[in-house]
């Protein structure tokens, strides 16, 4: 990791915004938790500040066992989590609050503030995209063609 002094570049904080983002949508922090260190990210200036605000937050998301996986739904073992219609509602939810949460500040300041919900929603929107795209047909969902 870098010295907690040295001052942090844009994609540090987009970086950091994601993993908030990933986290809220876990249920490991309340969307009160989620905005609050947000504008916090976006307002550190050093890697120490960065830090600060995932310290107590694991650093990978813990991946399910293979054997809860296999017993609840065997026929989506197989296939990446990242193409499943739960995953998709997570990104919806989250993308639905963090939109309130700019429109209301947005209103509030009586006009359009900076467009920040786009470095939460864009590049996880985008990673659930790709895996839909290349997932088999007759997926999980069940559907085929």
């Amino acid at each position: 990791m870098h010295e907690p002094h040295l001052r942090a570049a844009d994609s540090d904080r987009t970086a950091v915004a994601t993993t908030l983002g990933r986290a809220m949508s876990e249920g490991r922090l309340t969307v009160a938790e989620y905005d609050g260190r947000l504008s916090r990210a976006y307002a550190a200036r050093t890697f120490g500040e960065l830090a600060e605000l995932t310290a107590d937050l694991p650093r990978t998301p813990r991946p399910p066992s293979a054997h809860s996986a296999q017993v609840a739904h065997p026929a989506r073992a197989a296939t990446p989590a990242c193409a499943d219609d739960s995953a998709w509602r997570s990104w919806l939810t989250t993308a639905l609050i963090v939109l309130g949460v700019w429109g209301a500040t947005s209103f509030v300041a009586d006009g359009p503030l900076y467009f920040w919900p786009m470095w939460v929603i864009g590049p996880w929107g985008a990673f659930l995209l790709v895996g839909t795209l290349t997932r088999p047909r007759g997926g999980p969902s069940g559907k085929a063609g």
